[in-house]
C-alpha cells in the first residue's frame, strides 16, 4: 500500500451526474521506483482507482467496479505531466451507477472507461 497519495485533487466540480477533475501527480512517489525505474509511468491500475475514488467520494458511496464493459489505455502517463483531467460523467440504473471516464493530459486521451459501478450508500 503506497504511503501517500499518487494524485492530488486540484480542483473538482460536480453537477448532474458530470464530475470533473484536476489532478496533478506526485513526481517523488514511491511506486515510480518499481514502475518502471529506467522510464517511470503511472501504472493503469491507479488511473482506475482514481475514477473509483473520486466518484466513491463524490456520491458519498462505498462502491466496486462489477463490470468494465471498456478500458483504453491510450498513452503513457509519465510523472513529470503537469496536470491531469477527469471527467466523469454517470447515471444511476438498477445495477449501478453507469459511467463514462476520461483521463486526459492536455488534449491527449490517456485512459477511457466505460463501466458499471455496484454501489452501497454510506
Amino acid at each position: 500500500m503506497l504511503k501517500k497519495p499518487l494524485f492530488k485533487i486540484i480542483s473538482l466540480t460536480h453537477t448532474d451526474g458530470q464530475i470533473d477533475a484536476e489532478l496533478q501527480i506526485d513526481q517523488q512517489n514511491e511506486i515510480f521506483a518499481g514502475h518502471f525505474p529506467d522510464h517511470p509511468v503511472v501504472p493503469g491500475a491507479c488511473m482506475l482507482q482514481v475514477v473509483k475514488e473520486i466518484l466513491a467520494d463524490t456520491v458519498k458511496a462505498d462502491i466496486g467496479l462489477l463490470r468494465a464493459d471498456n478500458i483504453k489505455f491510450l498513452s503513457l502517463v509519465e510523472p513529470s505531466t503537469d496536470l491531469l483531467q477527469l471527467n466523469i460523467t454517470y447515471q444511476q440504473t438498477d445495477s449501478g451507477l453507469k459511467i463514462n471516464a476520461s483521463l486526459l493530459a492536455g488534449e491527449i486521451a490517456c485512459m477511457k472507461l466505460q463501466g458499471i459501478f455496484g454501489l452501497r450508500y454510506l
